[in-house]
């Protein structure tokens, strides 16, 4: 189970995404590598086999030239501004200092985010599945999920609208995930335009994850708060780790052109939050300035990658129910047709030899059985490992058929 290539993964190059090695890959300070067994091709957690941008690696080793004292904890001045140009791409336009806090990642502002909006014994409404830190945040916190269920429409995911509105009555938080994980959905227009009519009638806050923002097929990208009807109620949430692979260094930031509501939710949090480090805040620097180039190819290779699975799964599994990816680099799979659903995880694992989230885990308790017999499968790796990793799951979900 060993590609071509010699050099250790976080030297390679856009042009080696073809050529991992293993054995490299597997250093022991990699989750997603050493948690099952070494024959076992891992592709459950979500950050990407490639290479670092060798800009970001270039501003790291120049930054540990530096002091390593406290960085601009009151907020990075020049990242600030990056960031602010950055995110009015996507329609969050305006925003300054003051409409922007940095944090330590992402989950951290999705419990602040409950922790501040919502009370002990509300609900809390998020549409299923989602990316478990979602529902996690809302028990964690003794809050109660009011879960959506999304639709398998003939196109891909879809809301359901009338079960939404009916869960929203009675709760003042919506919890989006925008790109949605683990479907692959980007929301459009015209789903922004309705979600956002239904959290004005019903006068809910929302916090949108947009991590996966940078990471879209051709799609067209708006965040929930470009519309100025929403901007005084929502939080947005995003960072660099999954579009530049750098989930080891923590970051993460909240906008709100709301002032006020960024405080409310930032305290909320206090000194349990913690803060960004002075190695996260170059690496976004370096990421927002030079790493555009290394992030197109990036998207390209991951697309091929995406299409290379569904015309896989179509020609060799083609009772595998699918919709490509909008945007992330996860497919969202039902196997529910096979003898092994009910535990499709542990049988991949058994006896293909390939770790995958199960399904279950992107719903809370009394959702989890509707997505039994689902996986997600990370495909952000070489092309000859995801080929290998579909060649063993195909032989043994067929033999078992």
């Amino acid at each position: 189970m060993t590609d071509a290539g010699s050099r250790p993964a976080d030297t390679l190059h856009t042009a080696d995404r073809d050529t991992l090695d293993t054995a490299a890959l597997r250093h022991p300070d990699s989750l997603k590598w050493t948690a099952f067994d070494p024959d076992v091709i891992p592709m459950w957690v979500a950050d990407m086999d490639f290479g670092i941008a060798p800009p970001i690696m270039d501003a790291l080793r120049a930054r540990l030239d530096r002091s390593l004292g406290y960085p601009q904890l009151m907020g990075d001045p020049i990242l600030q501004a990056q960031l602010s140009q950055s995110l009015a791409r996507y329609g969050l336009s305006g925003l300054g200092a003051e409409h922007m806090t940095f944090l330590p990642g992402v989950v951290p502002g999705i419990y602040a985010a409950v922790h501040a909006l919502s009370t002990p014994g509300e609900p809390v409404v998020t549409m299923t599945p989602v990316y478990h830190p979602f529902h996690l945040a809302i028990t964690d916190q003794d809050r109660r999920v009011s879960g959506v269920p999304l639709r398998d429409g003939d196109s891909g995911y879809e809301i359901n609208w009338s079960a939404l509105d009916a869960a929203s009555r009675g709760s003042r938080l919506l919890l989006l995930c925008h790109p949605h994980n683990p479907t692959g959905r980007v929301w459009n227009a015209q789903e922004l335009g309705k979600l956002r009519d239904l959290v004005l009638a019903r006068d809910l806050f929302v916090m949108s994850d947009e991590l996966h923002a940078d990471l879209r097929y051709g799609e067209a990208f708006e965040s929930f708060a470009a519309d100025p009807r929403v901007q005084s109620r929502t939080i947005t949430l995003t960072g660099p780790c999954k579009a530049f692979n750098t989930a080891g260094l923590g970051i993460g930031v909240m906008v709100s052109h709301n002032a006020a509501l960024l405080s409310r939710v930032r305290r909320a949090a206090g000194g349990l939050m913690g803060h960004e480090s002075a190695l996260s805040i170059t690496m976004w620097q370096a990421a927002l300035r030079d790493g555009g180039p290394w992030l197109a190819d990036t998207v390209a290779y991951l697309r091929g990658n995406r299409d290379f699975l569904s015309d896989y799964l179509r020609q060799h599994l083609p009772w595998v129910k699918f919709h490509e990816a909008q945007a992330t680099y996860l497919a969202w799979l039902d196997l529910r047709a096979h003898p092994r659903a009910a535990d499709i995880q542990a049988f991949l694992l058994q006896e293909a030899r390939v770790a995958v989230h199960d399904g279950p885990v992107f719903a809370h308790d009394s959702h989890k059985s509707q997505y039994q017999g689902f996986i997600r499968l990370n495909f952000a790796t070489s092309r000859t490992l995801l080929t290998e990793a579909l060649d063993r799951m195909a032989a043994a979900l067929n033999r078992a058929m």
